[in-house]
């Protein structure tokens, strides 16, 4: 079915503003990178600039599929989801340009560098491994959510 389709079931598009809104309070999500078979997924924590821009913090050892991988592509997907029940969701999807972001401009990111939530075990690794930060600029965005109400709480529903 397509998003029209499911509107009959209370599954609506987001606007650029609540998409917007979305990223801002949520704060992990799964990046995909292309390989020659398959996609390579991985959830990631993410900090974002409120505007275009995603950040991730690799945590590199020796070696790292995630920071092999970004290094040799331009493009990737990100997925941000939320379920609190099966009655209320979102959904968004991103397609952008990723990129190593150099040492020096750290700094300057500010708050949008530090994501809402990390795990504990990335933090302490981060404090001794190599970290590399990465941005995401975001080119192409869909969102999509489901607010309603479970059909036996609703009034207007054929199944009371």
């Amino acid at each position: 079915m397509t998003i029209d389709e499911l509107a009959d079931h209370g599954v609506e598009r987001m606007d650029e503003e609540t998409i917007r809104e979305f990223l801002e309070t949520q704060g992990t999500g799964v990046l995909g990178l292309p390989t020659e078979r398959l996609p390579y997924m991985v959830p990631l924590s993410y900090g974002f600039d409120g505007e275009t821009n995603l950040y991730f913090t690799y945590v590199v050892g020796d070696v790292s599929q995630k920071a092999l991988l970004t290094e040799e592509t331009a493009a990737a997907s990100f997925l941000v989801y939320s379920a609190d029940t099966e009655y209320m969701w979102s959904s968004v999807s991103l397609e952008g340009i990723i990129s190593r972001v150099p040492e020096r401009e750290w700094d300057s990111l500010g708050d949008a560098l530090e994501p809402l939530q990390r795990p504990e075990a990335l933090n302490d690794a981060s404090e001794s491994e190599d970290v590399a930060v990465y941005r995401f600029e975001i080119q192409t965005q869909t969102g999509i959510r489901h607010a309603g109400t479970p059909p036996e709480m609703d009034p207007d529903s054929s199944e009371n």
